[in-house]
């Protein structure tokens, strides 16, 4: 007997699993910060390298924002965005499985 919200009770209980997941594992891991590939990858290079990280500089210096509520701002607009593309993906994708079941 095949359910009305089969998917819809499958990716509830993804989003429980990963929730669940994740705070398992932010629980085992305490007091750790994340860093960042470019703390990881200058770290790596002073240690390959030898020379010490406050002397690499980048090819491309990386623009700051004045304050936290534009960084903040600019990653909303950037998720925003993110989020309109994948949208209008899945909306052709659905459109034009509508369309081949109506001819």
């Amino acid at each position: 007997m095949a359910y009305k919200y089969s998917l819809e009770i499958l990716a509830l209980i993804a989003v429980l699993v990963f929730c669940g997941l994740f705070l398992y594992t932010s629980s085992i891991m305490g007091n750790a910060e994340f860093a960042g590939s470019d703390t990881v990858g200058s770290e790596k290079i002073s240690e390959l390298s030898g020379i010490p990280e406050d002397k690499i500089t980048p090819v491309i210096p990386q623009w700051v924002p004045p304050s936290g509520e534009i960084e903040s701002a600019l990653f909303a607009l950037q998720a925003a965005i993110g989020g309109i593309m994948v949208g209008l993906v899945f909306g052709y994708w659905i459109g034009q499985k509508k369309g081949t079941n109506n001819t």
